[in-house]
C-alpha cells in the first residue's frame, strides 16, 4: 500500500501544480479562460464522493482508490490529447472526480489494513509522511520541467497518468484486504447524525488556515511583507518536511493522548500561528526571513498534533455506512479549499484580515472539540491505545 500510494503522489506532485500551466502553454487557452475551466472542472467533480461512498460500502474501498486511480489516469490522457477549453474541462473534471474519489476512499482502505491492536493513528502518520514526501519529490521534478518548455509539460502529464496506473495495478495485484458488508437496518444518514456533522464543520473550520497558508503565504511575503520572494516557498519547504519528519514520531509520543485532545491543541496552535504570522508587519527586514520560516515550523507542529482527525472521522462512522460518512467527511477539506482564496483575497482590504479570519475560525473549532468528546462514540475519541482524559 506504502509503495503504490508513493507512486501516486509523486505523480500528482509531478502535474498537479502544473495543470494551470499547462491550459496556457500548451492548450494555448488565455489565462483568465485557463483559469476558470480549470476551477469549473474541479467544481463538477465535487459530485463524486457521494457516489463514491456508497461503493465503498458495497465493493471496499480498496475497489474504490483503485478505480479512483484509473479515473485520474483517464483525465491525464484527456489532458494530453486536449486542444480546446472544452477536453480541458473534460480533463479537469474527470481529475477531480477521482481525486475526490480517492480522499473518500483512502482512510478507510488504510485503517483495514491495521492489524488487530495496532494504532490506527500511526498508520495514518506514517501514510502522510510517504504521501507527503512523494508528492514533494513530484513537486521538484515538476518544478524543473517548467523551465524546459511545453514539451516537457506533456512529458510531466504522461508520466502522471503512469502512475496512477502503476499505483492501481499495485493495490489490485498485492494488496488483500477483507472487506466485510454490515447490516444497514440500523444505521443512521449523516445528515441525522449531529455529532457527526459538527465534526465534519469543526474540521473545515480547523483545516481553513492551512489552506489559507498554501493559496496566500506568497501573496504575504511579496505583496504585502514585501520580502525576498525566496521566502515563500522556502516556508512551503520547511513545513512539508518537518511534517515528514516528525509526523510518525509526534503520534508516538502523545499515542496516551485522547484523539479529540490533540485535535483540540492542534487547533489551538493554529490560532496562535495566525495571529505570530500577522506579528511579521512588525519584524524588521533583516530579521524577516527567519522570522516567517520559524511561523512554519509553528504551523507543522499544529498540524502534526492535530492529524489525529482522519482517524477520528474513519472510527466514528458506523460499519455499515462508512464510506458514506468518510464521503461527506471529505466535503470538510474541500469546503475549506474553496474558501481559502476568498480569504486570501481579504488582503485587498487589510494585511490583519485573512489572519483574523483564521484565527477565529480555529478558535471556534477549538472551543467546539469538547462537544466532539461528549458526543461521538467513546472508543473513536479515545483511540485504540488512548488513556488519558481529555479536556
Amino acid at each position: 500500500m506504502l509503495i503504490a500510494l508513493g507512486v501516486d503522489n509523486f505523480g500528482s506532485g509531478l502535474f498537479l501544480p502544473l495543470s494551470l500551466l499547462y491550459g496556457m502553454q500548451v492548450v494555448g487557452l488565455p489565462v483568465a479562460v485557463a483559469g476558470s475551466v480549470v476551477t469549473v472542472g474541479k467544481l463538477l467533480g465535487l459530485a463524486a464522493p457521494a457516489l463514491a461512498g456508497r461503493f465503498v460500502d458495497r465493493f471496499g474501498p480498496r475497489q474504490v482508490v483503485i478505480a479512483s486511480q484509473v479515473l485520474q489516469a483517464v483525465g491525464t490522457f484527456v489532458y494530453l490529447v486536449a486542444g480546446d477549453a472544452v477536453t480541458v474541462l473534460v480533463a479537469s473534471a474527470l481529475l477531480a472526480a477521482g481525486q475526490q474519489a480517492f480522499y473518500s476512499s483512502v482512510f478507510a482502505m488504510i485503517a483495514d489494513t491495521v492489524q488487530p491492536g495496532d494504532s490506527t493513528d500511526s498508520a495514518f502518520a506514517v501514510v502522510g509522511a510517504v504521501r507527503g514526501s512523494c508528492f514533494g519529490l513530484g513537486g521538484l521534478v515538476g518544478g524543473a520541467l517548467t523551465a524546459a518548455g511545453p514539451a516537457a509539460l506533456r512529458v510531466a502529464v504522461a508520466v502522471d497518468g503512469v502512475t496512477f496506473l502503476a499505483a492501481a495495478a499495485v493495490l489490485l495485484l498485492f494488496l488483500h484486504v477483507s472487506h466485510v458488508r454490515h447490516d444497514r437496518e440500523q444505521a443512521v444518514s449523516v445528515l441525522r447524525n449531529r455529532p457527526y456533522l459538527v465534526l465534519i464543520i469543526v474540521t473545515a473550520l480547523g483545516s481553513l488556515a492551512s489552506d489559507v497558508f498554501l493559496e496566500g503565504i506568497s501573496v504575504y511575503v511579496i505583496e504585502v511583507l514585501r520580502g525576498p520572494s525566496w521566502v515563500a516557498g522556502t516556508m512551503v519547504t520547511v513545513l512539508t518536511i518537518s511534517g515528514i519528519a516528525f509526523g510518525a514520531i509526534v503520534v508516538r509520543w502523545t499515542r496516551s493522548w485522547w484523539r479529540t485532545t490533540g485535535i483540540r491543541i492542534g487547533y489551538v496552535i493554529t490560532a496562535v500561528w495566525a495571529v505570530v504570522s500577522l506579528g511579521a508587519v512588525l519584524v524588521p527586514p533583516p530579521v524577516l526571513p527567519p522570522y516567517l520560516l520559524g511561523t512554519s515550523v509553528l504551523l507543522a507542529a499544529a498540524l502534526i498534533i492535530g492529524n489525529r482527525v482522519n482517524a477520528l472521522a474513519e472510527a466514528a462512522a458506523p460499519r455499515a455506512t462508512r464510506g458514506r460518512y468518510m464521503a461527506a467527511f471529505q466535503y470538510a477539506f474541500t469546503a475549506a479549499g474553496i474558501a481559502a482564496p476568498g480569504v486570501v483575497a481579504l488582503f485587498a482590504v487589510g494585511p490583519w484580515l485573512p489572519w483574523l479570519v483564521s484565527a477565529v475560525a480555529a478558535t471556534v473549532a477549538a472551543a467546539a472539540v469538547p462537544y466532539l468528546t461528549k458526543n461521538l462514540p467513546e472508543d473513536a475519541v479515545r483511540g485504540r491505545q488512548g488513556t488519558m482524559a481529555s479536556t
